[in-house]
């Protein structure tokens, strides 16, 4: 299966905006039913959690994935500056029309380089250099 960036960019943004309490955790036993995603398979879910679980950028409750269920607690500090980072629509696609353009990507790398856009448009309504 393909890593699909897309999916990835979902995934963080859904577990980000689910409402619970700091110290609850969510068990999706149901991938269909409790946490779809359009156009995906639960298989592709699943396979995309376990990505960024092994990222860090979420805390699993210590608890292992398995075929059709995960564990979620919260995004861990990596989680949510990748969220912050690609939240904005219009970020997002200039951060994946450039990895396309440069030919090769990794997550951290599309983290980075979508800092980078919202630097820039900091620095733009701001008027102040980030550096």
């Amino acid at each position: 299966m393909r890593r699909d960036m897309d999916l990835i960019r979902a995934i963080v943004l859904k577990l980000e905006a689910w409402d619970k309490s700091s110290s609850g955790i969510f068990i999706v036993q149901d991938i269909e039913k409790d946490f779809p995603i359009e156009g995906y398979t639960a298989e592709e879910i699943l396979y995309h959690y376990q990505l960024i679980t092994e990222k860090g950028w979420v805390d699993t409750a210590g608890r292992s994935i398995n075929s059709r269920s995960f564990t979620f607690r919260s995004l861990t500090s990596d989680g949510h500056d990748f969220a912050d980072s690609v939240r904005d629509d219009k970020i997002w696609s200039l951060t994946k029309d450039g990895a396309l353009k440069a030919g090769a990507f990794s997550m951290d790398l599309l983290g980075q380089l979508a800092k980078g856009f919202a630097k820039k448009q900091l620095e733009h309504y701001t008027g102040i250099s980030l550096g």
